[in-house]
């Protein structure tokens, strides 16, 4: 029983950050990174406790994209702070590759190498969640899409898990990337008729 609300409290905790981090986000807001790196420490003990290992990798992966993603944003590749944009041909094969790749990779390690009981429903949440923050670090737009497929298969694993706290953030999260999908649409559509109006 305590070590059942010892990792409800972290859950909450953790959960905080991670509405904080997620609502940044969707203001396009660089800031969203710092609170994003401690929702993500947390949740690699939470995830670890409960042998969803291929999250623990996932948050690990969203740590190191966390970092590149706050230098990228304040730089990008021309030294100066990168715009909202929509992945072209190459990216979004670069992303399909990444979802492919990262599936058949942890699929096999779990079933193979761990004692997850949900080899395959974790790798699916895993793949679709590394490509989606593949596309965040890039400021893409379809990252949204991405992270929304993860966000859809991870509740229910997280219900079957007893994260209910997770679970309840997870759907929310599903509900501001819908509306951060919109939000960025909308910033590109203003910058589209603003470089008109300037031409």
């Amino acid at each position: 029983m305590e070590f059942i609300a010892h990792l409800l409290f972290w859950q909450w905790v953790g959960t905080v950050f991670g509405v904080a981090q997620v609502l940044l986000a969707r203001q396009n807001n660089i800031h969203n990174y710092l609170f994003g790196m401690v929702a993500i420490i947390i949740s690699i003990g939470v995830h670890y406790q409960s042998r969803l290992y291929a999250d623990v990798l996932l948050n690990l992966y969203y740590l190191v994209m966390s970092i590149y993603g706050w230098f990228f944003w304040k730089k990008g590749s021309h030294k100066e702070e990168a715009p909202i944009s929509i992945a072209n041909g190459k990216e979004q094969g670069i992303a399909l590759g990444i979802v492919l790749g990262c599936f058949i990779l942890m699929a096999y390690w779990l079933g193979a190498h761990t004692d997850s009981d949900v080899p395959y429903w974790d790798a699916m949440v895993c793949a679709f969640a590394w490509a989606g923050m593949w596309l965040m670090a890039k400021r893409k737009i379809e990252n949204w899409i991405y992270l929304n497929l993860s966000n859809l298969i991870s509740i229910p694993l997280l219900l079957y898990k007893e994260l209910y706290v997770y679970a309840s953030l997870t759907a929310f999260l599903f509900l501001v990337a819908v509306s951060g999908y919109l939000k960025w649409k909308r910033i590109l559509h203003l910058k589209k008729k603003d470089t008109y109006a300037k031409a």
